[in-house]
Protein backbone atom coordinates (compact mmCIF):
# COMPACT_ATOMS: atom_id res chain seq x y z
CA UNK A 1 0.00 0.00 0.00
CA UNK A 2 2.79 2.39 0.86
CA UNK A 3 4.72 1.60 -2.37
CA UNK A 4 1.16 2.51 -4.23
CA UNK A 5 1.46 5.46 -2.36
CA UNK A 6 4.90 6.73 -3.28
CA UNK A 7 4.13 5.44 -6.87
CA UNK A 8 0.93 7.91 -6.72
CA UNK A 9 3.42 10.48 -5.43
CA UNK A 10 6.27 9.89 -8.38
CA UNK A 11 3.36 10.53 -11.21
CA UNK A 12 1.66 13.50 -10.19
CA UNK A 13 5.05 15.42 -10.70
CA UNK A 14 4.76 17.08 -13.94
CA UNK A 15 7.15 19.05 -16.07
CA UNK A 16 7.12 22.91 -15.09
CA UNK A 17 6.69 21.36 -11.57
CA UNK A 18 8.92 23.39 -8.54
CA UNK A 19 10.03 21.05 -6.11
CA UNK A 20 12.74 21.51 -2.97
CA UNK A 21 15.83 19.38 -2.74
CA UNK A 22 18.91 18.87 -1.04
CA UNK A 23 22.15 17.75 -2.69
CA UNK A 24 23.49 14.08 -1.68
CA UNK A 25 26.13 14.13 -4.26
CA UNK A 26 28.21 16.30 -7.03
CA UNK A 27 29.65 14.62 -9.39
CA UNK A 28 31.67 16.05 -12.05
CA UNK A 29 28.89 16.64 -14.69
CA UNK A 30 25.77 15.98 -12.64
CA UNK A 31 24.18 16.57 -9.12
CA UNK A 32 21.96 14.07 -7.18
CA UNK A 33 19.28 15.71 -5.16
CA UNK A 34 16.91 13.79 -2.43
CA UNK A 35 13.31 14.99 -2.94
CA UNK A 36 10.94 15.17 0.17
CA UNK A 37 7.94 12.41 -0.07
CA UNK A 38 9.61 11.26 -3.14
CA UNK A 39 11.17 7.31 -3.97
CA UNK A 40 13.21 8.72 -7.60
CA UNK A 41 16.24 10.86 -6.59
CA UNK A 42 16.35 14.17 -8.27
CA UNK A 43 19.32 15.36 -11.36
CA UNK A 44 20.56 17.80 -12.27
CA UNK A 45 22.67 18.15 -15.48
CA UNK A 46 25.63 20.19 -14.95
CA UNK A 47 24.01 22.83 -18.16
CA UNK A 48 21.17 23.56 -15.63
CA UNK A 49 22.95 24.45 -12.33
CA UNK A 50 23.83 27.99 -13.41
CA UNK A 51 23.43 30.29 -15.96
CA UNK A 52 27.28 31.06 -16.69
CA UNK A 53 29.59 27.79 -18.14
CA UNK A 54 31.06 25.91 -15.65
CA UNK A 55 33.65 23.10 -15.95
CA UNK A 56 32.31 21.28 -12.67
CA UNK A 57 29.53 21.08 -10.89
CA UNK A 58 31.26 21.66 -7.44
CA UNK A 59 31.76 24.88 -9.27
CA UNK A 60 28.00 25.84 -8.42
CA UNK A 61 26.53 23.77 -5.20
CA UNK A 62 28.15 21.63 -2.42
CA UNK A 63 27.00 18.50 -0.75
CA UNK A 64 24.27 19.63 1.54
CA UNK A 65 22.89 22.37 -0.29
CA UNK A 66 18.97 23.19 -0.21
CA UNK A 67 17.77 24.12 -3.64
CA UNK A 68 14.71 25.12 -5.48
CA UNK A 69 13.90 24.07 -8.49
CA UNK A 70 12.25 23.33 -11.51
CA UNK A 71 11.27 19.70 -13.30
CA UNK A 72 12.45 19.23 -16.54
CA UNK A 73 11.32 15.89 -17.27
CA UNK A 74 9.76 13.02 -15.49
CA UNK A 75 11.33 9.81 -15.94
CA UNK A 76 11.15 6.24 -14.64
CA UNK A 77 13.71 6.22 -12.30
CA UNK A 78 14.43 9.95 -11.71
CA UNK A 79 13.57 13.46 -11.81
CA UNK A 80 15.25 15.77 -14.30
CA UNK A 81 15.57 18.99 -12.58
CA UNK A 82 16.69 22.36 -13.30
CA UNK A 83 18.51 25.32 -10.99
CA UNK A 84 19.38 27.63 -13.36
CA UNK A 85 15.89 28.23 -14.45
CA UNK A 86 14.44 28.87 -10.85
CA UNK A 87 17.61 31.38 -10.26
CA UNK A 88 16.51 33.07 -13.43
CA UNK A 89 12.66 33.09 -13.05
CA UNK A 90 13.40 34.73 -9.72
CA UNK A 91 16.35 37.00 -10.86
CA UNK A 92 14.16 38.45 -13.83
CA UNK A 93 11.42 39.58 -11.48
CA UNK A 94 14.31 41.60 -8.93
CA UNK A 95 16.31 42.47 -11.92
CA UNK A 96 13.30 44.47 -13.77
CA UNK A 97 12.66 46.51 -10.90
CA UNK A 98 16.72 47.55 -10.36
CA UNK A 99 16.37 48.43 -14.07
CA UNK A 100 13.24 50.55 -13.46
CA UNK A 101 14.42 52.08 -10.38
CA UNK A 102 17.85 52.87 -12.06
CA UNK A 103 19.55 51.19 -8.78
CA UNK A 104 23.23 50.86 -8.00
CA UNK A 105 24.35 47.36 -7.19
CA UNK A 106 27.45 45.50 -7.07
CA UNK A 107 28.24 42.21 -8.50
CA UNK A 108 31.49 40.27 -8.80
CA UNK A 109 32.98 39.56 -12.55
CA UNK A 110 32.47 35.64 -13.04
CA UNK A 111 34.44 35.97 -16.52
CA UNK A 112 36.37 37.47 -19.24
CA UNK A 113 35.33 37.33 -22.48
CA UNK A 114 36.49 38.24 -25.81
CA UNK A 115 34.36 42.10 -26.09
CA UNK A 116 33.79 42.80 -21.99
CA UNK A 117 33.27 40.78 -19.09
CA UNK A 118 30.16 38.48 -17.39
CA UNK A 119 28.68 38.82 -14.14
CA UNK A 120 25.73 36.08 -12.59
CA UNK A 121 23.20 37.39 -11.75
CA UNK A 122 21.01 34.62 -11.55
CA UNK A 123 21.18 34.94 -15.11
CA UNK A 124 24.01 35.72 -17.48
CA UNK A 125 24.61 39.49 -17.57
CA UNK A 126 27.36 40.89 -20.43
CA UNK A 127 29.24 44.09 -19.85
CA UNK A 128 30.57 45.63 -22.98
CA UNK A 129 34.16 46.56 -22.97
CA UNK A 130 32.84 50.23 -23.57
CA UNK A 131 30.81 49.99 -20.64
CA UNK A 132 33.61 48.74 -18.07
CA UNK A 133 35.15 52.42 -17.53
CA UNK A 134 35.37 55.95 -18.36
CA UNK A 135 38.77 55.53 -19.93
CA UNK A 136 40.27 52.50 -22.52
CA UNK A 137 41.05 49.34 -21.08
CA UNK A 138 43.70 47.25 -23.17
CA UNK A 139 43.67 44.36 -20.99
CA UNK A 140 40.65 43.10 -18.56
CA UNK A 141 42.45 39.45 -17.57
CA UNK A 142 42.74 40.69 -13.68
CA UNK A 143 39.15 41.81 -13.31
CA UNK A 144 37.99 38.19 -13.37
CA UNK A 145 36.82 37.99 -9.44
CA UNK A 146 36.24 42.00 -8.73
CA UNK A 147 33.81 43.38 -7.33
CA UNK A 148 32.44 46.22 -9.44
CA UNK A 149 28.95 48.39 -8.67
CA UNK A 150 26.32 48.65 -11.89
CA UNK A 151 23.45 49.82 -13.95
CA UNK A 152 21.76 47.35 -16.02
CA UNK A 153 21.26 49.51 -19.28
CA UNK A 154 19.27 47.20 -21.12
CA UNK A 155 17.16 44.41 -20.15
CA UNK A 156 15.40 42.06 -22.60
CA UNK A 157 13.95 38.50 -20.73
CA UNK A 158 12.13 37.59 -24.03
CA UNK A 159 15.90 37.29 -25.78
CA UNK A 160 17.34 36.53 -22.42
CA UNK A 161 19.53 39.92 -22.91
CA UNK A 162 20.96 41.47 -19.61
CA UNK A 163 23.77 44.76 -20.27
CA UNK A 164 25.34 45.98 -17.19
CA UNK A 165 27.41 49.30 -17.33
CA UNK A 166 29.88 49.64 -14.53
CA UNK A 167 30.62 53.42 -16.87
CA UNK A 168 27.40 54.65 -16.15
CA UNK A 169 27.79 54.14 -12.34
CA UNK A 170 31.40 56.08 -12.82
CA UNK A 171 29.45 58.93 -14.76
CA UNK A 172 26.80 59.49 -12.29
CA UNK A 173 28.87 59.64 -9.46
CA UNK A 174 31.14 62.20 -11.78
CA UNK A 175 27.83 64.31 -12.15
CA UNK A 176 27.20 64.35 -8.09
CA UNK A 177 30.59 66.06 -7.70
CA UNK A 178 30.28 67.86 -10.58
CA UNK A 179 26.63 69.39 -8.81
CA UNK A 180 28.40 69.39 -5.98
CA UNK A 181 31.73 71.50 -7.28
CA UNK A 182 29.50 73.66 -8.97
CA UNK A 183 26.83 74.78 -5.57
CA UNK A 184 30.68 75.47 -3.97
CA UNK A 185 32.40 77.50 -6.54
CA UNK A 186 32.31 81.33 -6.58
CA UNK A 187 33.68 84.04 -8.73
CA UNK A 188 37.46 85.28 -6.96
CA UNK A 189 38.20 82.04 -5.59
CA UNK A 190 41.85 80.88 -6.47
CA UNK A 191 42.02 77.25 -6.88
CA UNK A 192 44.72 74.27 -7.67
CA UNK A 193 43.92 72.36 -11.20
CA UNK A 194 45.58 70.27 -13.77
CA UNK A 195 45.14 71.14 -17.64
CA UNK A 196 43.48 68.34 -19.30
CA UNK A 197 42.97 69.81 -22.76
CA UNK A 198 44.04 72.25 -24.77
CA UNK A 199 42.59 73.65 -27.97
CA UNK A 200 42.99 76.73 -30.22
CA UNK A 201 40.56 79.08 -28.21
CA UNK A 202 42.38 77.96 -24.86
CA UNK A 203 42.92 75.07 -21.79
CA UNK A 204 40.43 73.12 -19.46
CA UNK A 205 41.28 72.93 -16.33
CA UNK A 206 40.25 69.61 -13.66
CA UNK A 207 39.37 71.58 -10.96
CA UNK A 208 38.60 68.34 -8.44
CA UNK A 209 36.23 66.60 -10.91
CA UNK A 210 35.02 69.49 -13.19
CA UNK A 211 36.83 71.20 -16.14
CA UNK A 212 36.81 74.97 -15.88
CA UNK A 213 37.69 76.80 -19.42
CA UNK A 214 40.75 79.09 -19.34
CA UNK A 215 40.39 81.21 -22.59
CA UNK A 216 43.69 82.23 -24.19
CA UNK A 217 42.93 85.92 -23.25
CA UNK A 218 43.39 84.65 -19.81
CA UNK A 219 46.74 82.67 -20.01
CA UNK A 220 48.99 85.08 -19.78
CA UNK A 221 49.72 88.72 -19.25
CA UNK A 222 51.81 88.88 -22.41
CA UNK A 223 49.76 87.86 -26.15
CA UNK A 224 49.75 84.48 -26.60
CA UNK A 225 49.47 83.13 -30.05
CA UNK A 226 49.08 79.18 -29.55
CA UNK A 227 47.91 78.33 -25.83
CA UNK A 228 50.43 75.25 -25.99
CA UNK A 229 52.92 78.25 -25.45
CA UNK A 230 52.06 78.54 -22.14
CA UNK A 231 50.80 75.55 -20.78
CA UNK A 232 50.79 71.56 -21.11
CA UNK A 233 48.56 69.26 -21.16
CA UNK A 234 48.93 67.37 -17.16
CA UNK A 235 50.28 70.55 -15.83
CA UNK A 236 49.59 71.79 -12.26
CA UNK A 237 48.65 75.21 -12.43
CA UNK A 238 46.70 78.02 -9.52
CA UNK A 239 43.41 79.92 -11.12
CA UNK A 240 41.21 82.02 -10.40
CA UNK A 241 37.03 81.76 -10.93
CA UNK A 242 35.72 84.38 -12.96
CA UNK A 243 32.23 83.53 -13.83
CA UNK A 244 30.34 79.94 -13.19
CA UNK A 245 26.83 79.04 -15.08
CA UNK A 246 25.48 76.44 -13.17
CA UNK A 247 22.83 75.85 -15.76
CA UNK A 248 24.89 75.26 -18.40
CA UNK A 249 27.33 73.46 -16.15
CA UNK A 250 30.23 76.18 -17.83
CA UNK A 251 33.22 77.81 -15.96
CA UNK A 252 35.35 80.71 -16.60
CA UNK A 253 38.33 81.00 -15.14
CA UNK A 254 42.40 82.91 -15.15
CA UNK A 255 45.62 81.95 -14.74
CA UNK A 256 46.95 84.96 -15.12
CA UNK A 257 44.77 86.63 -12.79
CA UNK A 258 46.37 84.89 -10.45
CA UNK A 259 50.02 85.80 -11.81
CA UNK A 260 52.01 88.88 -10.44
CA UNK A 261 50.84 91.90 -13.41
CA UNK A 262 52.79 93.37 -15.64
CA UNK A 263 53.02 96.74 -13.79
CA UNK A 264 53.82 94.90 -10.49
CA UNK A 265 57.04 96.93 -9.28
CA UNK A 266 56.87 98.95 -12.15
CA UNK A 267 57.89 102.18 -9.82
CA UNK A 268 60.90 100.11 -9.72
CA UNK A 269 61.60 99.26 -12.80
CA UNK A 270 60.83 102.03 -15.04
CA UNK A 271 61.57 104.96 -12.11
CA UNK A 272 60.95 108.78 -12.86
CA UNK A 273 63.99 109.70 -15.18
CA UNK A 274 64.44 106.87 -16.59
CA UNK A 275 65.49 106.14 -20.49
CA UNK A 276 64.05 102.94 -21.47
CA UNK A 277 64.04 101.27 -25.29
CA UNK A 278 60.01 100.18 -26.57
CA UNK A 279 58.15 99.46 -29.49
CA UNK A 280 55.20 101.59 -30.79
CA UNK A 281 52.27 99.89 -30.08
CA UNK A 282 49.42 102.61 -31.24
CA UNK A 283 49.34 105.75 -32.87
CA UNK A 284 46.73 108.13 -32.30
CA UNK A 285 46.20 111.54 -32.57
CA UNK A 286 47.15 112.53 -29.50
CA UNK A 287 50.25 110.68 -29.12
CA UNK A 288 52.05 107.49 -29.05
CA UNK A 289 51.79 103.82 -27.23
CA UNK A 290 55.00 102.45 -26.55
CA UNK A 291 55.53 98.94 -25.16
CA UNK A 292 58.42 99.39 -22.49
CA UNK A 293 57.82 96.05 -20.78
CA UNK A 294 55.73 93.03 -21.72
CA UNK A 295 51.93 94.10 -21.28
CA UNK A 296 53.28 98.04 -19.90
CA UNK A 297 52.42 100.77 -22.64
CA UNK A 298 53.44 103.96 -21.85
CA UNK A 299 52.60 107.31 -23.19
CA UNK A 300 54.32 109.26 -25.75
CA UNK A 301 52.05 112.79 -25.57
CA UNK A 302 52.13 114.30 -28.94
CA UNK A 303 53.53 117.62 -27.60
CA UNK A 304 56.50 114.61 -26.43
CA UNK A 305 57.28 113.35 -29.67
CA UNK A 306 59.90 115.92 -30.90
CA UNK A 307 60.79 119.45 -30.81
CA UNK A 308 59.10 120.44 -33.86
CA UNK A 309 55.74 121.31 -34.22
CA UNK A 310 53.64 118.27 -35.78
CA UNK A 311 50.31 117.81 -36.98
CA UNK A 312 49.60 113.98 -36.07
CA UNK A 313 52.51 111.43 -34.72
CA UNK A 314 52.10 109.55 -38.27
CA UNK A 315 55.03 112.16 -39.42
CA UNK A 316 57.28 111.41 -37.23
CA UNK A 317 56.43 107.74 -35.69
CA UNK A 318 55.75 104.59 -37.35
CA UNK A 319 53.85 101.29 -35.48
CA UNK A 320 56.32 98.39 -34.08
CA UNK A 321 59.05 101.07 -34.85
CA UNK A 322 61.56 100.71 -31.89
CA UNK A 323 62.10 104.31 -29.59
CA UNK A 324 64.27 105.41 -26.93
CA UNK A 325 61.99 107.33 -23.88
CA UNK A 326 62.11 108.94 -21.00
CA UNK A 327 60.03 108.06 -18.20
CA UNK A 328 58.38 111.92 -17.12
CA UNK A 329 55.90 110.07 -14.55
CA UNK A 330 54.54 106.41 -13.28
CA UNK A 331 51.87 105.55 -11.43
CA UNK A 332 51.45 101.68 -10.85
CA UNK A 333 47.92 102.05 -8.65
CA UNK A 334 46.29 103.64 -11.84
CA UNK A 335 48.59 101.54 -14.66
CA UNK A 336 49.55 104.83 -16.15
CA UNK A 337 52.89 105.62 -17.51
CA UNK A 338 53.73 109.39 -18.82
CA UNK A 339 56.95 109.34 -21.12
CA UNK A 340 58.83 111.64 -23.63
CA UNK A 341 61.09 111.46 -26.79
CA UNK A 342 61.07 115.37 -26.72
CA UNK A 343 63.61 115.02 -23.77
CA UNK A 344 65.91 112.67 -25.12
CA UNK A 345 66.42 114.39 -28.09
CA UNK A 346 67.08 117.95 -26.35
CA UNK A 347 70.44 116.29 -25.27
CA UNK A 348 70.96 115.52 -28.61
CA UNK A 349 70.87 119.17 -29.05
CA UNK A 350 72.80 120.62 -25.89
CA UNK A 351 75.69 118.76 -27.33
CA UNK A 352 75.60 120.10 -31.27
CA UNK A 353 75.31 123.60 -29.02
CA UNK A 354 77.96 122.85 -26.99
CA UNK A 355 80.46 122.59 -30.10
CA UNK A 356 79.25 125.79 -31.52
CA UNK A 357 82.07 128.26 -29.76
CA UNK A 358 84.94 126.19 -31.55
CA UNK A 359 83.27 127.08 -34.96
CA UNK A 360 82.98 130.55 -34.00
CA UNK A 361 86.25 130.83 -32.98
CA UNK A 362 87.40 129.98 -35.99
CA UNK A 363 85.46 132.42 -38.16
CA UNK A 364 86.75 135.26 -35.87
CA UNK A 365 90.36 134.23 -36.60
CA UNK A 366 89.23 134.25 -40.11
CA UNK A 367 88.33 137.62 -39.91
CA UNK A 368 91.43 138.82 -37.45
CA UNK A 369 93.66 138.30 -41.12
CA UNK A 370 91.36 139.43 -42.96
CA UNK A 371 91.65 142.81 -41.55
CA UNK A 372 95.88 142.34 -41.07
CA UNK A 373 95.93 142.11 -45.24
CA UNK A 374 94.25 145.20 -45.33
CA UNK A 375 96.48 147.27 -42.68
CA UNK A 376 99.27 145.45 -45.21
CA UNK A 377 97.38 147.26 -48.67
CA UNK A 378 97.85 150.42 -46.74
Amino acid sequence: MSEEMNQVEVMDFQVGDKVSGQVTKVEEKQVIISIPNSKLDGIIPISELSSLHIEKASDAVNVGDELELEVLKVEEDALILSKRKVDAENAWQELEQKFESGEVFDAEIKDVVKGGLVVDLGVRGFVPASLVEAHFVEDFSDYKGKTLAFKIVELDKEKNRLILSHRAVIELEKGKQKKNILDTLAPGQVLAGTVQRITDFGAFVDIGGIDGLVHISQLSHEHVVKPTDVVQEGQQVQVKVLSVDRDNERISLSIKETLPGPWANITEKAAKGTTLEGVVKRLVSYGAFVEVFPGVEGLVHISQISHKHIATPHEVLKENETVKVKVLDVNEQEQRLSLSMKELAEKEEEVKDYELPEESKGFQLGEMIGDQLKNLKR
